[in-house]
């Protein structure tokens, strides 16, 4: 576990609105950085391996950007002299104050300024975002707590995690819609506060981190968003007896054992046993979301001998009116589970440490019948009017399909506007309803050779999570009909007068399949 001293960021408005001037000035992009060392290098400091960036940097003109890169990005020391020419505006004393960088002596213990001879070193990680939505692109730097790469230990336990697979997972899922209100519970840097923020006119992000709100509060002045309530607590305690039109979280859902030595790490780790976070968080939606309300949020749920994860969540829901779709994107067994984990907190492999640690998760597991963890998404809305659940979806969806989630936020509100549709729709008023194929269908054939008829039928989504159905020669033939012109029963009676099946018996065959197919959204009511 790391020893080093995480410094108080403080978000004081002429500190960040100078800082930002001169991060504009030096072209602190995505772009920009990417274009300092290139392609590959970028790919290989993903990997952890900085060595090709610096080797590039080193065969350049020293600059701003590369100053503000090798600082940030790369998390290593620069000169005073390089460090003032890159923050004419804010100054280096002004940013050891702010606690965003520390300065030393070059010979000397840490102090708070120095004169030219000294060194600056990163207090913080500072990098730049770029990212698109329905609102448009959009870009912003966001700070977080220094990785192992720049640390070269292991993590603290207060570290406030920064931009990672998950941070886009969520973005991506957040519904596009324009509302009123928004929770972000357990906010972390902020991120997703910021991004709800593009599509409502208030957000409150919650953590009980008291260090992750005050970067989440620097980095929502560092982009100057306002309309961001931050509030210090533990779940929902404190937006207590409190509504909103949209809940977003990715919560400590990491299952971590409860036994001493474990490092509990604040960003991933909520506490409790197993996944009794992410079912206390799923369970407290209902009293929080006002009417047509509409939650998306990442977990993880434990898999138990005898009992599927997938069974587990929806025992948390049954006793709720909520609509709720469940995917589970990827399920790990116990030993690759605990590795991931572990070495995300920074402790390597084949060293006594992480032995020690694999075999307190390997008991735990064992302890409680675990055989598995599944990680997904949990869409949940609340119905605007009383009455059964419309929707309750539960489903594998393999990593292939959905791969990319950015932009899934529009799928996903696609999905529940049609089951919404659907649950006001009975067969008689389904089968009166006009159908559509939607415009990214495509569809695949295979023949055995020399045969005229075809052997599979594929229908192909083009966006979305990729869906790819099965189709007999029935039900390609209706879908390639329906064009919005004809009713699905007239569809379905001239179906049947072609291929002199009965009417009846074709319609209890199509009609379930045209509702999933509205559902995926490879049909729309026209």
């Amino acid at each position: 576990m790391s020893t080093h001293t995480l410094p108080e960021v403080v978000a004081d408005p002429a500190i960040t609105s100078a800082l930002a001037a001169d991060l504009t000035s030096a072209g602190f992009t995505v772009d920009g950085v990417d274009g300092l060392w290139g392609a590959d290098a970028a790919a290989a400091l993903h990997r952890g391996n900085r060595v090709p960036a610096l080797r590039a940097l080193a065969a350049r003109e020293s600059s701003p950007l590369g100053t503000l890169a090798t600082l940030f990005v790369l998390g290593l020391p620069v000169a005073r002299t390089a460090a003032d020419a890159a923050f004419p505006s804010v100054g280096v004393d002004e940013l050891v104050r702010a606690g965003i960088v520390r300065v030393e002596e070059t010979d000397g213990p840490d102090v708070d300024t120095v004169d030219d001879a000294g060194q600056v070193r990163p207090a913080v990680d500072l990098r730049p975002y770029a990212f698109v939505d329905d609102a448009g692109a959009g870009s912003w730097w966001i700070v977080s707590d220094l990785g192992e790469l720049a640390l070269g230990a292991a993590l603290d336990e207060e570290h406030v995690l920064g931009i990672g697979g998950a941070t886009t997972t969520l973005s991506g899922l957040q519904v596009p819609v324009p509302v009123r209100r928004v929770l972000d519970l357990g906010t972390g840097c902020g991120i997703q506060a910021m991004h709800a923020r593009r599509f409502a006119d208030q957000v409150v992000a919650t953590d009980i981190s008291r260090r992750a709100l005050d970067i989440a509060r620097f980095n929502a002045e560092l982009n100057g968003l306002d309309g961001i309530e931050f509030r210090l607590g533990s779940l929902f305690e404190p937006v207590a007896g409190e509504r909103f039109d949209r809940i977003v979280s990715n919560p400590p859902f990491v299952i971590t054992p409860r036994t001493e030595g474990v490092p509990s790490y604040e960003y991933r780790d909520g506490g409790m046993v197993g996944d009794a976070l992410v079912e206390t968080v799923l369970r407290g939606l209902a009293d929080h979301l006002e009417p047509g309300g509409t939650a998306q949020l990442l977990g993880n749920w434990e898999h138990h001998w005898g009992v599927d994860g997938l069974d587990r969540v929806r025992g948390w829901f049954a006793d709720t009116d909520l609509d709720v779709w469940v995917v589970e994107r990827e399920r790990q067994d116990p030993n690759r589970y605990a590795e991931t984990w572990i070495r995300d907190g920074g402790t390597k492999p084949g060293t006594p440490t992480f032995d020690r640690l694999v075999g307190a998760w390997l008991d735990d597991f064992q302890e409680r019948r675990v055989i598995g963890v599944g990680f997904g998404y949990v869409v949940v809305r609340k119905p605007r009017s009383g009455g059964p659940a419309g929707l309750r979806r539960f489903e594998r969806v393999p990593e292939t399909l959905g791969s990319n989630p950015a932009g899934l936020g529009a799928t996903v509100a696609r999905v529940l506007d049609a089951a919404e549709w659907l649950a006001a729709h009975d067969d008689v008023a389904l089968a009166s309803a006009h159908l559509r194929v939607a415009g990214d269908v495509t569809e695949e054939r295979f023949y055995w050779p020399g045969n005229d008829d075809p052997t599979v039928m594929t229908l192909v989504q083009g966006g979305g999570f990729g869906r790819r159905v099965d189709a007999d020669t029935a039900l390609a033939a209706f879908v390639g009909a329906c064009d919005g012109e004809l009713s699905v029963a007239a569809i379905v009676g001239a179906l049947a007068q072609i291929t002199g099946v009965d009417e009846q018996a074709l319609a209890a065959d199509l009609l379930p399949a045209a509702r999933d197919l509205v559902l995926d959204g490879l049909l729309t009511p026209a």
